[in-house]
């Protein structure tokens, strides 16, 4: 059963203030020291308590900043497990589906997209144990599954949170299209979707920097197609 998709993923309505371009300086200066501070071991919360109280930041603010922030240790490592969408010819694919799925479907919706200092797109999305199909779900699969194809993926297994509301819809969603396409694709329910996701030798598809750090190859395929195919998308580099 196809489920119906419900309203759009749209922009938070505090992000046009709180991202306005005349923050931007300030929005950077604050990601970088709070980066330095993590580089050298500070608490992340702390940090981003303190970092957001120098700059009285608002808290869409914070968590922007929280989001783009990178130890500098973790930006190299992450650097050199990274791999480009060229790079997948041939290759098995994992994808955090939910992690991949909603930062596009934000993009389509017109909701911010920040590039943080490890050069990886992420939206400021809040999934808590709650999801539904937006108008853009399906276009969102689509870009995935064309992507894909053209690099030449050999197979992809989508992880999905078991215990989030409409994980099941989500999949018949994603194996509809691949059967539809064609595509090698399966899609499974998971309780740890984090360690699936980044288990070896398959590529990890994700944002989520647990997952990044755990020295998999890894892609960011909504940076890709962000990047390549979506021009209109409200995207900030904070770096």
């Amino acid at each position: 059963m196809t489920a119906r998709p419900t309203r759009e993923r749209g922009p938070h309505p505090d992000d046009a203030g709180a991202f306005a371009p005349a923050q931007h300086a300030t929005l950077r200066r604050a990601v970088a020291e709070l980066s330095w501070l993590l580089s050298r071991g500070y608490n992340p919360k702390t940090a981003l308590t303190f970092v957001g109280d120098r700059y009285q930041l608002t808290r869409r603010q914070r968590l922007g900043v929280g989001q783009a922030a990178c130890a500098d240790q973790r930006i190299a490592a992450r650097a050199t497990s990274r791999l480009d969408v060229a790079d997948l010819r041939g290759r098995a694919l994992r994808i955090d589906g939910f992690n991949c799925v909603i930062t596009l479907e934000a993009a389509l919706c017109g909701a911010l997209t920040l590039v943080g200092r490890d050069g990886v797109y992420r939206d400021l999305s809040r999934l808590r144990g709650s999801y539904r199909l937006v108008a853009p779900t399906r276009h969102s699969v689509r870009l995935v599954g064309a992507l894909l194809a053209d690099a030449q993926v050999a197979s992809v297994q989508w992880c999905l949170d078991r215990p989030v509301s409409n994980s099941g819809r989500l999949r018949a969603l994603l194996l509809d299209e691949a059967d539809r396409a064609g595509w090698p694709w399966t899609a499974r329910l998971s309780d740890r979707t984090d360690r699936e996701v980044a288990a070896a030798p398959d590529v990890a598809a994700s944002s989520d920097s647990w997952i990044l750090d755990q020295g998999v190859p890894w892609v960011d395929l909504p940076g890709a197609l962000i990047a390549d195919q979506l021009p209109g998308t409200w995207v900030i580099d904070l770096r």
